[in-house]
């Protein structure tokens, strides 16, 4: 089953409902459909369809929401891209996809038409950032038939509303292990590959990671669109698991703790999905900024590990209890969550209802799991809990795109089940609730000695002069590495670099305090959360 099924069942039961809210703008279930449909048609005009990828190279505008159905509509393969890339990323990106179309943005086409003819792209694809959805429609009943025939014959670029059809095209007929998105992975350590995620694996998420909150996703829920509809968990569990169920999405096309407050509160939003350093943003804005969240009904953090004081400070303030949730590209992305009433700080989750997750070592074997997590610095060894955190479910991708190497690493077929491994390193207690001490490649030797820098990351966010950090080993001759802290601290702050490292002394195991501290106004981050490790360990160390 094609997955915008979904999506036309709730079309047809909520009609006039808004399924967008842009800029104050509605764009009812209705005429989002029709439009979805008619950038089918433009496609097919095009000559692209089944199987045929298009990259959507846009920030959250309705007309990402609009292109990405109506592509799997045409029976397209969607290749999200970060409208932060440049023509270095772009060539790869479109290079090894193989995408025939791009839709983007006027101020963007650049970076396409410089390697262009690098890539098999005849068709681009314009959007204005100012026009919404609605106001779009009116607009191009004014303009003349010509004008627009004239657009859509060539294969020159067209604007969007060009690029429609005056017709719809139904929904192209998929198999649910045909492939509806080609998302890449961040590229933070190498180049990114292509993630060849289904329609089942994705319908199947979108389904799934609605069941951490109460009642799931009602028709009046309102869902902030901060997470950016480019990465997969944007793209599941705030676009698809909005509009399959018939809710309303509010999207927002750049981060802005101000504006996402309050637009919170004047529209009185429900849902919240977001990374931890965007929860950090608004637990530490300025005092005299008051905000009432209290219509918010669940919040979840995922995309990267949520450190605790910056829980404990963003519930402290607005009131919302706030549930951290775990999952990959490859994974469509949820695997484990938190549920309200039934949580562990600390912990991703539980996996969700249909997942298999073991804690296995280098030998497949699992580990042994602590009888209650989370567990306290100095009473277990982790070495002896610790181990890789590996999936199976009907989420979990199909496989890397035309990385055969890739693949074989990536899998492990056993007990009649096929296990990702996440390279992620954890353990799980008795209760079922796991917990993810860092990434397997993050893990800093020291003399001998495991070293997690997210253990050092959590006390150094329980600072008060501390607005954000990140710890990474660095070359050392006599220990083999060593850790380096790079800390961001508060305005005004009246700390010292040697404090920060008296007070990690005071409290950690010797081996495991950082040696080096350093102040940076800000650490490098990917538009998802994620501190870009490898630029500390190289740009910033020398």
């Amino acid at each position: 089953m094609n997955l915008v099924h979904h999506v036309a069942d709730a079309a047809a039961e909520r009609g006039d409902a808004p399924a967008l809210v842009y800029d104050g703008q509605e764009t009812s279930y209705e005429t989002f459909w029709t439009r979805a449909g008619q950038f089918a048609a433009g496609l097919a005009e095009h000559g692209i369809g089944v199987d045929d990828r298009v990259a959507v190279y846009l920030p959250n505008l309705p007309q990402f929401v609009t292109a990405f159905h109506g592509t799997l509509r045409a029976g397209g393969v969607v290749v999200p891209m970060n409208p932060q890339y440049k023509r270095r990323e772009l060539r790869h990106l479109l290079g090894d996809s193989g995408a025939k179309a791009v839709v983007t943005l006027p101020g963007l086409v650049q970076h396409v038409d410089a390697v262009r003819e690098e890539t098999d792209v005849n068709v681009v694809v314009t959007v204005d950032e100012s026009e919404s959805e609605s106001e779009s429609e009116s607009e191009s009943e004014s303009e003349s038939e010509s004008e627009r025939e004239s657009e859509r014959e060539g294969d020159a670029d067209s604007r969007f509303e060009a690029f429609l059809a005056d017709e719809t095209r139904p929904v192209a007929d998929r198999a649910d292990e045909d492939i509806a998105v080609q998302p890449y992975t961040s590229g933070t350590t190498g180049t990114p590959k292509g993630v060849l995620l289904t329609h089942h694996n994705l319908a199947w998420d979108a389904d799934a990671a609605t069941n951490p909150i109460p009642d799931g996703i009602r028709p009046d829920d309102r869902h902030l669109g901060v997470l950016p509809l480019f990465h997969i968990y944007g793209m599941t569990v705030t676009m698809n698991a909005t509009l399959f169920d018939g809710g309303s999405y509010y999207p927002l096309p750049t981060w802005d703790a101000t504006a996402a407050a309050s637009l919170v509160e004047s529209a009185g939003l429900t849902l919240i999905h977001a990374v931890p350093a965007m929860y950090n943003d608004l637990a530490n804005l300025p005092d005299d900024a008051e905000f009432d969240l209290s219509s918010v009904r669940f919040a979840n953090s995922g995309g990267s590990g949520l450190p605790e004081e910056v829980r404990r400070s963003f519930e402290g303030r607005f009131g919302v209890e706030l549930c951290e949730g775990y999952g990959l590209t490859e994974t469509s992305p949820v695997t484990h969550a938190n549920h309200v009433g039934n949580r562990r700080p600390g912990s991703i989750g539980t996996p969700l209802d249909g997942i298999s997750a073991r804690i296995v070592d280098d030998e497949f074997v699992d580990r042994p799991p602590v009888e209650r997590g989370p567990v306290e610095e100095g009473s277990v060894d982790l070495d002896e809990i610790t181990g890789e955190l590996v999936v199976a479910g009907p989420n979990v991708m199909k496989g890397y795109y035309e990385r055969p190497e890739a693949n074989a690493a990536a899998f492990t077929e056993a007990d009649g089940k096929r296990w990702f491994h996440t390279g992620d390193i954890g353990y799980a207690d008795e209760d079922g609730f796991f917990y993810v001490v860092d990434r397997k490649k993050h893990m800093i030797n020291t003399a001998g000695y495991n070293v997690y820098p997210r253990e050092i990351e959590e006390l150094l966010f329980e600072h008060p002069a501390v607005s954000d950090a990140a710890v990474v080993g660095i070359p050392d001759e006599r220990r083999n590495e060593t850790v380096k802290a790079f800390v961001v601290p508060i305005p005004d702050a009246d700390v010292t670099e040697d404090e920060i490292r008296e007070y990690c002394l005071e409290r950690l195991a010797a081996y495991k305090h950082p040696r080096e501290v350093v102040f940076v106004k800000e650490l490098p981050r990917t538009t998802t959360g994620k501190v870009q490790k490898f630029h500390l360990e190289s740009e910033l160390t020398g």
